[in-house]
């Protein structure tokens, strides 16, 4: 289990540190009416779209024996192939980003503006379908699938480990409510900061992000299929 959660430590991290998903979960988070509900909401949303994802796809990834499909490099041809695209699509974000293009994973405007209004049954809707629209949290979440079926833990651990994906991927969703339940008094001066620091820094974010990851991952995806 050690070896698989340090195979799946760049699909975490990339999968949590997307400054938009963090900064729409502090704003509901804010909200002056059930701030905390909403929040809780969003992110059991995203959850709800994951689980589902690995229900889909793990089945389809161990059904069509991805694990067993191995080079001398280790990795299954799946997960070489979604590792190159994943870098390919990565790398086209920070060019994007750097030239000050939009970039087609950040979710409609209207959601930012319609934050502080939103009902806690909105704040679902948003993190179910923010997964979905995301190319790039698609291609982690995948990853991270055919990485798991490539392993061959077996069916329980292999749904533990997805589970603990889910988990530390949303870390960063999760801290802000922690801040919120254990230092009430403090926590809007906090959330503050970080939603203003987000905001501020999302460009060099995530071109810093994009960049490195997605050349490790089309390295690693090309060695993948060439040896």
């Amino acid at each position: 289990m050690d070896v698989i959660l340090i195979s799946l430590i760049p699909y975490i991290i990339g999968s949590a540190v997307v400054p938009v998903q963090i900064i729409i979960g502090v704003l509901l988070l804010q909200s002056p009416r059930q701030g905390l509900l909403k929040s809780s909401a969003y992110v059991a949303g995203m959850t709800v779209t994951r689980v589902l994802q690995g229900l889909v796809f793990g089945f389809v990834f161990t059904a069509s024996g991805a694990a067993a499909v191995e080079g001398s490099s280790g990795k299954s041809l799946v997960v070489s192939t979604l590792l190159l695209i994943l870098g390919v699509l990565l790398l086209i974000a920070a060019y994007k980003k750097w030239r000050k293009e939009e970039d087609p994973d950040d979710p409609p405007p209207k959601w930012l503006t319609t934050i502080d209004s939103a009902t806690p049954f909105k704040a679902f809707s948003i993190g179910f379908l923010l997964p979905l629209i995301a190319a790039k949290l698609w291609v982690f979440t995948l990853s991270a699938l055919a990485t798991i079926a490539d392993a061959q833990l077996g069916q329980p651990a292999s749904a533990i480990a997805y589970l603990l994906f889910i988990l530390l991927a949303q870390s960063l969703l999760l801290l802000p409510i922690l801040i919120r339940i254990l230092m009430p008094a403090r926590s809007k001066s906090v959330l503050d900061g970080v939603s203003i620091w987000l905001t501020k820094n999302n460009r060099p974010i995530v071109i810093a992000v994009s960049l490195v990851f997605g050349l490790l991952f089309l390295y690693s995806g090309v060695t993948g299929l060439l040896y």
